[in-house]
């Protein structure tokens, strides 16, 4: 799965395109790489994530395409 779609399904962004932007512009870190929008996300993956003053350091537990409820998206990492 694209590393920007589940950020949109785990509610971290609005938008499709704001998360394709924050990986782009260097916001989201894989593993400790910087790493492209479109780049494959499996469970067990590390990554940090910054927005604004707020920083998260999160491991991704499941995977999902569709964005659901917040309840649901919380269920997609571990923070």
């Amino acid at each position: 799965m694209r590393l920007d779609k589940w950020r949109w399904a785990a509610r971290f962004v609005k938008t499709r395109s704001l998360a394709q932007q924050a990986v782009e512009g260097g916001k989201v870190r894989l593993n400790g790489e910087r790493v492209k929008p479109a780049k494959e996300l499996k469970p067990g993956d590390g990554l940090a994530i910054h927005i604004g003053v707020f920083q998260w350091a999160i491991s991704v537990l499941m995977l999902s395409d569709k964005r659901g409820p917040a309840a649901v998206a919380h269920t997609l990492y571990d923070e």
